[in-house]
């Protein structure tokens, strides 16, 4: 049976598309006969990311993450991000000579520019060499494809996306009949980089609802009394709120892809979003929400569409396809039978 090693900053208790994708691909892989492990914060002491306590950064040296990559006698190493332990994962592959790829999950040079004054060229060269060092790097779109290859990131390659449509499907559940109707929503991270000011900011009738935790959640609460925030919500539960909403309101311009469309449209609630990468991809000319510069009106358009085609369009997203094409992509990287029985 051939193994795979992840190593990855993002982790549980994380709640994130990043963590999602990792769980549902490797629980996919291991169905498929491939033997799959990970490295991650949870085996080394941890302290919080400035400015995202929520997110654990490891505390270990580059000799311990180079002796577990050794010891896990992996056929195939994967470094689904770019933080400490994929740094070190990156270190360790290059000392042992091994092949390995990567995955760009996140607009990270966004997302710190919107925290801190550093340009995001001097990110994206960062970025650029991380990738670069590897086999492939494997991306959710083609807008994104577009986009890193038009700023020197080689050896690109598809990894989508898929959707759980057993646990995200619609359902006679309105858990927000209480609120005047109709339910604008948004599921997500509460974070600066999500954009979601710019959604709780329209004039919209009925309600606007915010499920999710994160940074922000604290000063959004203040600053919109009117908005129900929920907090986080996972599975069935999670589903449902899904189901209770009418439009599904995606304001971030700076996803990758955006697992939370899918889950949307699985549950038959049409999405209203921005012309960027994510939306243009997994939406685009679907039928399943509406895609404009002016949110607002892109909301109100998206009460017309159909529950059922939403439905439809999210049941050609499957993780066992998702799963499919990252092995194809990581089976490039096969580990040499020499340094495997090393």
């Amino acid at each position: 049976m051939s193994k795979l090693l992840i190593v990855s900053d993002a982790w549980h208790p994380q709640i994130n598309g990043v963590v999602r994708s990792l769980d549902m691909t490797a629980e996919e892989l291991r169905k498929m006969g491939l033997e799959v492990d990970f490295l991650t914060p949870q085996s080394f002491r941890t302290v919080p990311c400035p400015t995202y306590p929520e997110i654990p950064l490891s505390i270990t040296t580059p000799g311990r993450v180079r002796r577990m990559i050794a010891d896990s006698h992996a056929d195939y190493i994967h470094l689904a991000t770019e933080g400490p332990l994929g740094q070190m994962g990156k270190r360790a592959a290059h000392k042992l000579g091994l092949a390995y790829t990567t995955s760009y999950h996140t607009r990270f040079p966004e997302y710190v520019s919107a925290r801190f004054p550093i340009p995001e060229r001097w990110m994206y060269a960062w970025m650029r060499r991380f990738h670069n060092g590897g086999i492939a790097c494997m991306v959710a779109t083609h807008s994104l494809e577009d986009d890193l290859r038009a700023r020197g990131f080689n050896n690109l390659c598809r990894w989508s996306r898929g959707v759980d449509h057993m646990v995200f499907k619609p359902s006679d559940a309105r858990l927000f009949d209480h609120l005047p109707g109709p339910i604008f929503l948004h599921i997500g991270r509460i974070a600066v980089e999500k954009n979601i000011e710019a959604f709780l900011k329209l004039d919209l009738p009925g309600s606007k609802v915010v499920v999710g935790d994160g940074p922000q959640l604290a000063s959004l609460k203040a600053a919109y009394p009117n908005v129900l925030f929920t907090g986080a919500k996972q599975g069935d539960e999670l589903a449902r709120h899904y189901a209770s909403g009418d439009v599904f309101v995606f304001p971030s311009l700076t996803d990758t892809f955006g697992n939370v469309l899918l889950e949307a449209i699985a549950c038959g609630v049409p999405v209203a979003a921005y012309p960027v990468t994510g939306p243009q991809d997994v939406i685009g000319d679907t039928g399943a929400g509406v895609i404009d510069e002016d949110l607002g009106k892109a909301a109100l358009s998206a009460l017309d569409i159909s529950r059922t085609h939403c439905r439809d369009v999210a049941l050609g997203f499957s993780w066992e396809a998702s799963a499919r094409q990252f092995l194809k992509n990581v089976s490039v990287g096969k580990r040499p039978a020499a340094v495997n029985n090393a």
